[in-house]
């Protein structure tokens, strides 16, 4: 694999939606922590106490994205969007999180120019899956595989590890658990092992540096190696 600093120029500007979550904000400060980007954008509900000479904060209502339409004028987009239906209140607001304001953002961000756009989803994503959750992460990817961005980035990671702002129950029981069968996860079930949010974030910066043309799937395992 090519080293990623001398594959594309410096300068370049991203945009990052879901910046305040668990990856969104390993991400953030990796990229204002890197050369090869001048201008890092996030789109907030409420600003944020952070303060950089790069960051640019723009506070927005997700059901109006259009309204900021000169904001998508960006290189690479990376999307952290997710939530959880406990949290939406309902399946309907559950797809408007992570599937409807992920796939406006593409758009909008491919008629303006963007060059690549990285989206986590989840590991099972498959829009022909019988599991609600698992079929909202696959339709995304296939909505926004129909843009044809000249470099597009899926992130399948595992169960995520690492301090939410918010409660997920369900997930906290797990990261206590899941750890302890880790070093059982070897060859083919590497990719099930359990990743701290921090990795993903690296593994996404790495590989938007990089600048691969076409469509590509990073597995949970890739993502490991990567975000070491």
């Amino acid at each position: 694999m090519a080293t990623s600093q001398s594959l594309i120029p410096d300068s370049r500007k991203a945009l990052v939606l879901g910046a305040t979550g668990l990856i969104g904000s390993h991400l953030l400060e990796l990229l204002l922590q890197d050369k090869v980007y001048s201008t890092v954008r996030i789109f907030v509900r409420k600003p944020i106490q952070l303060q950089h000479a790069k960051l640019e904060q723009i506070t927005v209502d997700y059901d109006k994205l259009q309204q900021h339409i000169n904001a998508f004028k960006v290189d690479d987009i990376f999307c952290c969007l997710g939530t959880t239906i406990k949290k939406a209140g309902s399946q309907e607001a559950f797809y408007k999180v992570d599937a409807t304001y992920p796939y406006e953002a593409a758009r909008l961000g491919r008629q303006q120019g963007a060059q690549q756009y990285l989206l986590v989803t989840s590991m099972g994503a498959n829009k022909d899956s019988s599991i609600f959750y698992n079929r909202v992460k696959g339709e995304v990817e296939d909505l926004i595989t129909g843009l044809q961005f000249p470099s597009f980035h899926i992130f399948h990671p595992s169960l995520l590890l690492g301090e939410r702002n918010e409660s997920r129950t369900g997930e906290a029981i797990a990261q206590k658990v899941m750890p302890a069968f880790s070093a059982l996860m070897i060859g083919g079930l590497k990719k099930y092992k359990p990743i701290e949010g921090y990795k993903v974030a690296k593994a996404m910066l790495v590989i938007a540096k990089q600048a691969l043309p076409g469509k590509h799937i990073h597995a949970s395992d890739t993502l490991q190696e990567l975000g070491k």
